[in-house]
């Protein structure tokens, strides 16, 4: 199924781009949550009267992701977790731990924005995350997991 997108999408394309994707990902994700329209004759015609104003808006979001990128590079995140003498970790830390750290330590983050090696971590140590504001802004972050 052919689509355009209305919004940059990761692995897929910038706003504007005409894409081929399969029909249950157009049908499920991309059309129900305003990132892309079918493409049709009137859908493109559409689209191109409107293409300042959704070039204009990726812009504005592309520079709202740097802006917020700036305070969050190089960002060590430190969770201390009882754990046994061996390293491993009394329950297991998630995302949603990392995300009430990162709160208070003044960053608002929405879950899909915070990317972690594994589900979950489950030993003391350093665990390398990604925090994608943007399709195209993409910060490394460090979680130090220490033992009580």
């Amino acid at each position: 199924m052919e689509v355009i997108l209305l919004e940059g999408v990761r692995n897929l394309g910038k706003v504007g781009h005409k894409v081929n994707v399969k029909a249950g990902y157009a049908r499920n994700f991309l059309v129900p949550y305003g990132k892309a329209v079918v493409a049709t004759p009137g859908n493109l015609a559409e689209f191109e009267k409107r293409r300042a104003e959704l070039e204009k808006a990726a812009a504005e979001l592309l520079a709202s992701a740097q802006k917020r990128a700036e305070g969050l590079a190089g960002l060590e995140i430190k969770l201390v977790r009882k754990a046994s003498e061996d390293g491993k970790l009394f329950g297991s830390i998630t995302v949603f731990d990392v995300l009430e750290t990162l709160k208070g330590m003044g960053h608002d983050l929405d879950r899909r924005e915070l990317v972690m090696p594994e589900q979950h971590i489950r030993s003391v140590g350093e665990y390398h995350v990604k925090i994608e504001l943007h399709p195209d802004v993409v910060v490394d972050a460090t979680v130090l997991v220490e033992a009580e």
